[in-house]
């Protein structure tokens, strides 16, 4: 049994709806899966200032929120971040910036890891948003991998760095979706096999 943590953030439910999908995929992999959402720490007064920022809030206040025991626990672990001026959101990379101890002990180390984002417009800074997840990746001695074009899927959604979104063109569609559900799956698949090999 493979273990597959989702760990995103989303402002307005976009990352949301891709983790979920994410977390589809890997449990038809055969993984056991947790689906985790980053803390919120935006100021009330700038979520209360979007309307669909306040409400994605509400809808997803028992949603359980990531722990470093979440990243300890998982062979794979996919991130998801809207992208900020070609970076990820900095609630993630707070989270990412607490896993000091883990990554002394070791405990990061080997696990597979891959990234999804969104953005408001095309060319908004998703692909640049995703190889810097993998900065973090490298330095964690993490087994990063993407969906590449290794898919009929990929040659849809387009993006062989992860799955992104656009927000403009509405909520994700089937084939962010279904792309979302194929990188989780891929990514169990890849970890399984080294457990494999490892024995």
């Amino acid at each position: 049994m493979v273990n597959a943590t989702i760990i995103y953030y989303s402002a307005t439910g976009t990352v949301h709806a891709l983790a979920q999908a994410a977390a589809e995929g890997a449990e038809k992999a055969g993984a056991d899966v947790r689906l985790r959402k980053i803390a919120e720490t935006a100021t009330p007064e700038a979520i209360q200032a979007r309307p669909e920022w306040a409400k994605h809030v509400e809808n997803t206040a028992d949603m359980p929120v990531a722990h470093l025991d979440d990243l300890a626990w998982a062979d794979v672990v996919l991130f998801g971040t809207p992208t900020r001026f070609g970076n990820p959101a900095s609630q993630l990379r707070a989270f990412m910036e607490t896993t000091n101890v883990l990554w002394f002990q070791g405990k990061l180390a080997n696990k597979v890891y891959s990234g999804f984002t969104a953005s408001n417009t095309p060319h908004g800074g998703q692909e640049s948003t995703l190889l810097a997840l993998a900065n973090t990746f490298y330095h964690w001695g993490g087994v990063i991998v993407p969906p590449g074009y290794t898919d009929p899927i990929q040659f849809q959604s387009g993006n062989p760095y992860g799955t992104s979104h656009v927000v403009a063109d509405g909520p994700p569609g089937e084939v962010s979706l279904q792309a979302a559900r194929y990188q989780a799956r891929r990514a169990v698949d890849i970890a399984a096999a080294l457990e494999k090999g490892n024995k």
